[in-house]
């Protein structure tokens, strides 16, 4: 909800401080936003395009740690994160302060919980600050504490809690449920990507020095369980809130300074009907995907970086009936099927060898295990392999993978380090292409192509594929050209649904097509929503679905 900025500051000391150093006097002021919601989301993205000016607004995006704000004026192409400032002879005391706890944490029982930690954080804090202005009898008795002006002790815990239990200099554009994007390189000011706008912003944020950078770096690799070191001075890994980071550490590699890479995921995975209501796909395309999972198709979405393919991979998971066995596996934690019956296995790539657990591995217990449906984050290297032989012996195995097209896909699965025969390619069913394209200016996420693999045709010497739907960049919108050209829904899906005639299949393809649109119609986009009436569904059919078809 949209409200005066000023009305806000009346409240806030914080927000009021930096409206006061801010020249809105030169344009028009900030539009405070109590929460952005999608469609306000796509009003500001309309706005930054059209008139930059009236794309420019602040939110609150604090937590137990502290208050904080965010300002983003889309005209400055700037990203301003809004914190109590801290001048560097508070920052030394700062560091001063934070030495002496450690020192005394150290003799401290172990902690186990976030609670517990923070517990132990205030208790330190209070044994080693003491305030400036007290008696001598006090001052004796306090030796050995750190003098702080009584006025400058709430800055000073925030500023302790904000490093030790949040992201450290990080710490709000990692509560900021509206980035996508950050990356840093150096001492630079921190670049992000936003939502709302769709391309890079240049942040106030920067670590102040190549050494600060290091032990950050350090320390949050330590924390993700993947250390960074001189000699592994690339990592990657999932931060406690579940987004991937990629590290490049030392200046011998990454010249301008240690660099890092954040892509953020929603703590709530993108539902496939609002991946359709967003036109990623269309409602027949979903109804097609629902219909290929039910049928334990093998599917892999593929496509550039950040073209959103993970993104589409967790969506369509709530497709698949809720009480099927799910086996996932990945070096970087990202896919949330909603199912109980999920085993989630991580890759472990550090310490000694012998105590690693790679891909490969996982996949073979996988195959041992003897899912519903495999999911693998992404197929990369040799686990390719073992997701082909789970094809064959009948797993359906979802995942991503990176290629631009058909043949690019062929080609890297057929070549090292892969190295799938050419006549096995057809185990996988369907392959659909994502990218990230420009609509009317805008950078989204859109299902470009879907392929049908058909077979390998040795007089045709390759892999005969048909295009079931393909995206037409003109009209934004998804073009159906499998009706009654479809070889996975006439000869597979029809064939396991027991139909004399094959053609049928259609009419089951417009009754999902329909279910998907009413959900729309009626606003059930949410994931947990979703969830729950594909549950109803799958437990009563259409009569259990909280609206009628």
């Amino acid at each position: 909800m949209k409200k005066s900025v000023f009305t806000v500051a009346e409240e806030s000391p914080l927000l009021q401080r930096y409206l006061d150093n801010l020249p809105y006097k030169q344009g028009s002021p900030p539009m405070y936003h109590d929460s952005l919601t999608v469609k306000e989301l796509n009003d500001i993205r309309k706005a930054a395009l059209y008139d930059p000016q009236q794309a420019n607004i602040i939110y609150y995006v604090g937590d137990d740690l502290g208050d904080a704000y965010v300002h983003v004026n889309a005209e400055s192409n700037s990203y301003t994160s809004v914190e109590w400032p801290i001048s560097p002879e508070q920052a030394a005391l700062l560091e001063k302060i934070r030495s002496s706890m450690l020192v005394r944490a150290a003799k401290r029982k172990s902690i186990k919980t976030d609670e517990e930690r923070r517990q132990l954080i205030d208790e330190l804090f209070e044994e080693v600050v003491r305030n400036k202005d007290i008696g001598f009898v006090d001052r004796i008795r306090k030796s050995f504490t750190i003098p702080v002006p009584e006025e400058d002790r709430d800055l000073y815990r925030y500023f302790i809690h904000r490093d030790i239990n949040g992201y450290g200099p990080l710490n709000t554009i990692m509560r900021d449920p509206y980035i996508e994007d950050v990356h840093a390189i150096g001492t630079e000011n921190i670049h992000i990507i936003h939502k709302a706008f769709q391309y890079g912003l240049v942040s106030n944020v920067r670590f102040p020095s190549d050494k600060y950078l290091n032990s950050y770096l350090i320390s949050l690799s330590e924390r993700i369980g993947r250390p960074v070191t001189p000699t592994r001075p690339i990592v990657d890994g999932a931060m406690p809130d579940g987004s991937r980071i990629n590290i490049i550490y030392s200046e011998d590699i990454s010249r301008k300074g240690s660099s890092f890479t954040i892509r953020k995921f929603s703590a709530e995975p993108i539902s496939a009907v609002q991946l359709v209501k967003w036109g990623t796909m269309s409602a027949k395309l979903a109804a097609y995907i629902w219909l290929c999972l039910e049928n334990k198709m093998n599917m892999i979405f593929s496509g550039e970086t950040a073209s959103g393919k993970t993104t589409s991979l967790n969506a369509i998971l709530p497709l698949i009936d809720h009480r099927n066995k799910i086996f996932s596996a990945e070096d970087t934690p990202e896919v949330k099927p909603p199912h109980d019956t999920w085993q989630r296995c991580v890759s472990r790539e550090s310490g000694p060898v012998e105590y690693r657990v790679t891909m490969f591995d996982l996949l073979r217990a996988a195959l041992r295990s003897r899912p519903d449906y495999l999911i693998i984050g992404e197929i990369r290297g040799e686990e390719g392999r073992v997701a082909f032989q789970a094809m064959q012996t009948g797993i359906p195995v979802l995942s991503t993978f990176h290629a631009a097209n058909a043949t690019k896909f062929i080609q890297r699965f057929t070549g090292d380090p892969i190295n799938i025969p050419m006549t096995f390619i057809d185990n996988v069913n369907v392959l659909l292409f994502q990218s990230a394209v420009n609509v009317d200016g805008r950078i989204l996420r859109r299902v470009t192509s879907v392929e049908e693999f058909v077979g390998y045709s040795k007089e045709e010497g390759g892999v005969l594929t048909k295009n079931v739907f393909k995206w037409d960049p003109v009209s934004d919108t998804h073009l159906f050209r499998g009706f009654q050209n479809s070889y996975i829904l006439e000869e597979k899906v029809a064939a396991d649904h027991g139909y004399m005639d094959k053609r049928k299949i259609y009419e089951e393809l417009d009754k999902r097509e329909a279910i998907i649109k009413k959900m729309v119609e009626n606003d059930i986009t949410d994931h947990r929503s979703v969830n729950e009436a594909l549950v109803r569904y799958f437990e009563s059919g259409a009569e259990g679905l909280p609206f009628f078809v």
